[in-house]
């Protein structure tokens, strides 16, 4: 089955290069041209992945990646014509997964897209725990579930792999470089802040008290390390 993606951007030639060259390469594009548009066709239908404009009429990019994320952790990929780190930075603090920055290869689109499908497919490194427990919290590592207690937990997709990693290799402390290497998959140009952001978002989502950890710890001056006492 074809994978479907959710185009929104307000610029019709972007849309329509990026749609014709995604069709040729086997995906399901639908496309959107304001934010309002964008949300009622994502709740309309079911879409693998979302590559957003940040600047939308109507709507933003921003708050429509909000929205979606309140209910849904499809990976999202922001598209922006600004090169501030700030404007980068806020796209994934409101849970995107991944960013652009116009003008950009279409190659390289295609890459970023296909390595985000990949690692959302479900593949476990270890066949023989697809369930792992540590206290209260249980992670399905084959339908990518998180449950703290009775609540479930909506992480998006990098929020899942840096879980599922740090889970499986518990004691095991991981520098931002590493991270970056392990979890983006490519030769990532961002700020190594963007670990810094998601590692707070998820610690938001799984710690009762983010300041106290109980889960995810730092190692100041080296990097990152999930907690190996049940």
């Amino acid at each position: 089955m074809a994978r479907r993606i959710l185009l929104v951007d307000d610029e019709p030639l972007i849309v329509k290069g990026l749609k014709y060259n995604l069709e040729q390469d086997g995906y399901e594009v639908d496309a959107a041209v304001d934010g309002e548009e964008a949300i009622e066709k994502f709740f309309a239908s079911n879409y693998d992945l979302v590559l957003l404009d940040v600047m939308l009429p109507k709507i933003s990019g921003i708050d429509v990646c909000q929205r979606i994320r309140e209910r849904s952790g499809v990976p999202i990929i922001m598209l922006t014509a600004k090169g501030e780190d700030m404007d980068k930075i806020l796209g994934l603090e409101y849970g995107a997964d991944d960013y652009m920055t116009k003008p950009f290869n279409i190659l390289e689109v295609k890459a970023r897209i296909k390595s985000i499908l990949r690692r959302t497919a479900g593949t476990v490194r270890d066949e023989g725990r697809k369930l792992i427990q540590v206290r209260d919290m249980r992670v399905n590592l084959s339908n990518r579930s998180v449950m703290i207690g009775d609540r479930e937990v909506n992480l998006t997709a990098k929020e899942f792999d840096l879980l599922n990693l740090f889970i499986t290799d518990r004691g095991k402390v991981f520098s931002r470089e590493d991270l970056l290497g392990m979890i983006w998959k490519y030769d990532y140009l961002g700020d190594l802040r963007t670990v810094d952001v998601h590692i707070r978002r998820l610690r938001e989502k799984i710690e009762k008290n983010p300041a106290q950890p109980e889960f995810i710890y730092t190692k100041w001056g080296v990097g990152y390390y999930f907690t190996d006492k049940d």
